[in-house]
């Protein structure tokens, strides 16, 4: 239990320092858009994936592995149910962290279907704000 409860306090820690990260290396630091509290302020896909996913999943969805393992989103056969993202998003997924209080329901779509329709993934059927709010 102690040893789970130091893994997700250094997710959160990570999760917390991609947010700055990602986002100043998108653009120009005037350009970043400032959250109001704990909320992205990115509306798009692109921009929700840079601020929120890139830290940890990269810039090309490649995925990563050291202190941890982040699983390629590119060219994944997962993200065919779009229920799949949704929830994993809205919840989170082993050391991943939740974003359902971070996003809007029209955010959480945004970033699921940016990440279901790039990074070498096929999947046209799009997530609707609907969709989300019944899996929250």
């Amino acid at each position: 239990m102690k040893n789970s409860r130091i893994a997700w306090r250094l997710a959160q820690a990570a999760f917390l320092c991609s947010l700055g990260s990602a986002a100043l290396a998108a653009s120009d630091a005037s350009d970043v858009p400032l959250s109001d509290g704990w909320r992205f302020a990115e509306q798009d896909g692109e921009s929700l994936y840079r601020a929120s996913c890139q830290g940890c999943h990269m810039a090309k969805g490649e995925g990563a592995a050291g202190a941890g393992r982040f699983p390629a989103l590119a060219d994944n056969p997962r993200l065919a149910s779009a229920a799949y993202p949704v929830y994993n998003v809205l919840h989170g997924l082993h050391g991943m962290p939740s974003f359902g209080k971070y996003m809007s329901d029209d955010q959480v779509a945004a970033v699921v279907n940016f990440t279901r329709t790039h990074l070498g993934n096929h999947y046209p059927d799009p997530v609707t704000a609907e969709d989300v709010r019944k899996l929250r």
